[in-house]
């Protein structure tokens, strides 16, 4: 438990940093698409200022289904035009009917990413590590969410 306490300090004291510091500005506003994992999802992106974004996940697998909703904070990679760096706090909600318990599930989420635009074409791709920590009866940290997200961009 000292350890999900001290990874959650961590993240967010990086947001918090990274909020002060980060300069990035999208070169897009909304991108919908999948992200792909151990499942699919569905994925909705929508920059809220420069560089501070929402992130809607719909995962679906066959032992259930889990929404995820993500603040993230962008910020640049010098000399690699079009290509970003993301963290941010979450939360997310499950419904699983699986091996570890059926029922609905509450958690907290990070995530830590590169999200790329590709340059003269309405194409973003995204790669990120999402560990949440979840709340009820067999669950606990889990470190295998994330994924890669292929989106079509809106504007």
């Amino acid at each position: 438990m000292r350890k999900i306490i001290v990874t959650g300090l961590t993240l967010f004291i990086l947001s918090i940093f990274t909020v002060q510091h980060a300069t990035a500005q999208s070169s897009y506003q909304t991108a919908l698409g999948v992200k792909v994992w151990d499942g699919g999802g569905i994925s909705l992106k929508h920059f809220v200022s420069g560089k501070n974004a929402l992130e809607g996940i719909g995962y679906f697998w066959r032992q259930g289904f889990r929404i995820t909703g993500l603040y993230e904070i962008h910020g640049p990679i010098n000399n690699a035009g079009g290509l970003q760096w993301y963290i941010g706090p979450g939360a997310h909600v499950g419904f699983y009917n699986d091996r570890y318990g059926n029922g609905s599930f509450i958690g907290i989420d990070g995530v830590l990413g590169l999200d790329y635009k590709f340059n003269g074409a309405p194409i973003n791709m995204s790669l990120d590590w999402q560990p949440s920590f979840e709340f009820g009866d067999n669950r606990g940290f889990v470190g295998n969410w994330g994924g890669l997200g292929i989106r079509y961009t809106l504007k």
